[in-house]
């Protein structure tokens, strides 16, 4: 008699490593706290986690973190000090393991010199809007890649508009398809994307796919991969899980990239699974958005998904054969960017930052999330002072319990400082974008919380003077008319207990 599966509520087996590595990594985490609690019992052992705790806390107060995650182990460790200590150097000291940061930095110098900074275009931006550009000399100089014109931008939202005009691009291609999400699952928007590119691979089109293992947990049947290689499709999962407690495990590669003949790039929030195209239903109905570039700016895009392709797999792709000359007559400036936790750099945060600093009339915010520091409240604050219309709207049906009241504690604080905030109230929105003063846009990867601005691997695309800038503003307004304003006297009379359940998930934020 066969032992049943154990199945997840899409009816996909739970992939058998999965299920060992958490098992084992639990037995790690238990043995070890069980140790420190033994141990805690002798007075010279109690004396000695209290003075190194207290060393390790200096350590960690003059280290050059954002200090509210400072804060967050600060606390960790005085409460539980000799497991908080074992915690923090596991998962908490340097971002990652020099070794690596090593890797990435030579993958990406294989690829990043080939793309071409044309400093004409540049000053040509700052001439005409010379306010703005300096949001684009931040990302040239932070992110590394270029700014380009002869690039047409396409904004697509929700998920159900996104599907066709994918499936569409795809069937375009000629040489190669290239895939990097965070999610790939099983289900019908996968199915659809599925027999396309076997399609397109019986024609001889080369298709390469990588996706984030944690990501994808649960979604994907045990012949996924094997299905994808006997059709002559190369496949990756980045970071695979293993039952070690491995401070990289922690990072993950949130991107959402297609590379399609070097004519086309898309990026956004949507993953590849059913509940971006509403298709399965989650938290409400799912709001979500992408950009279809093509032109010029499609080989930054290109060299990102290169660089993560060798990180991976150790396999180098000869991205000049796969560029391609394919300007497209368009008005406007793009930038695509990437940032990871294998620099010292962090455009993603920075350049909502900068859109924010540099705004003039308004700046238009969408985030599932805001899990926010002191810098970034104090730059939405300042920007609503000065007069500028700051609105944000973030979900009003939550994917995470734990993760919406720390969202919620930062209201307060914007709220009196004449931020506009709504919740979309149809559901779950997962858009994350800023548009600002009819000019500006960036549309990606990068949720308002230290996962994306810390721990991830994300992406997104910069533009700016073209007619996609007016098509996000435009459904942002329709959005707020969707959506409930949260007021500033609703907020005050929140019940004691919600306010207290706030605010010590407040102060764990930046492990969310």
């Amino acid at each position: 008699m066969k032992k049943a599966k154990v199945k997840n509520k899409r009816g996909i087996p739970f992939p058998s490593h999965i299920i060992l590595s958490g098992i084992l990594l639990l037995l790690q985490f238990v043995f070890l706290f069980a140790v420190v609690y033994n141990l805690s019992d002798y007075f010279a052992v109690y004396i000695l986690s209290e003075v190194l705790a207290i060393i390790v806390v200096i350590y960690i107060v003059n280290r050059r973190d954002n200090p509210s995650y400072k804060i967050a182990w600060i606390v960790f460790i005085l409460i539980f000090p000799i497991f908080g200590i074992s915690v923090f150097i596991l998962w908490g000291g340097e971002r990652v393991m020099p070794h690596l940061k090593n890797k990435m930095r030579l993958c990406e110098n294989h690829y990043k010199p080939l793309l071409q900074h044309d400093t004409e275009i540049n000053d040509k931006f700052r001439y005409s809007d010379f306010a703005h550009s300096r949001q684009a000399q931040y990302l040239i100089r932070e992110s590394g890649y270029p700014i380009y014109e002869n690039t047409s931008v396409e904004y697509l939202s929700p998920g159900e508009k996104f599907l066709p005009r994918f499936l569409e691009e795809l069937e375009l291609a000629e040489k190669y398809i290239y895939l990097e999400f965070f999610i790939i699952a099983e289900g019908k928007m996968w199915d659809a994307i599925y027999k396309t590119l076997v399609r397109k691979a019986e024609q001889g089109v080369e298709i390469k796919i990588l996706f984030d293992d944690f990501g994808s947990i649960k979604r994907q049947s045990k012949t996924f991969l094997s299905k994808l290689k006997n059709r002559g499709i190369e496949v990756a999962v980045f970071n695979r899980i293993r039952p070690t407690v491995n401070m990289f495990m922690n990072n993950r590669n949130h991107r959402k990239i297609a590379v399609i003949d070097g004519k086309t790039a898309v990026t956004g929030g949507i993953n590849l699974a059913d509940e971006y195209i509403n298709e399965y239903k989650r938290f409400g109905y799912w709001m979500d958005c992408a950009v279809i570039l093509k032109g010029d700016a499609v080989s930054g895009f290109l060299s990102m998904f290169c660089s993560m392709w060798e990180f991976t797999t150790g396999g180098k792709i000869d991205m000049l054969s796969k560029m391609c000359n394919y300007p497209v007559a368009a008005a406007g400036y793009v930038l695509p960017y990437c940032d990871g936790p294998l620099n010292s750099r962090n455009p993603a945060e920075g350049i909502y930052l900068q859109m924010l600093n540099t705004a003039q009339d308004y700046v238009y915010i969408t985030s599932p999330y805001l899990i926010i520091d002191n810098t970034m409240i104090t730059a939405i604050k300042n920007a609503a002072k000065s007069g500028i219309d700051v609105r944000i709207i973030t979900p009003y049906i939550p994917d995470k319990w734990y993760v919406h009241p720390v969202t919620q504690y930062n209201y307060l604080e914007l709220l009196e400082a004449g931020v506009r905030i709504f919740e979309y109230t149809p559901g779950f929105i997962h858009s994350k974008i800023f548009v600002s003063d009819d000019r500006v846009c960036t549309v990606g990867t990068v949720n308002m919380d230290y996962r994306s601005f810390v721990l991830h691997f994300e992406c997104g695309a910069w533009f700016a003077g073209n007619d996609a800038v007016i098509d996000v503003k435009s459904h942002i307004d329709e959005l707020f008319r969707a959506s409930k304003e949260v007021k500033l006297s609703s907020c005050k009379r929140s019940p004691p207990l919600k306010k207290l359940e706030r605010a010590i998930l407040h102060i764990f934020s930046p492990f969310m």
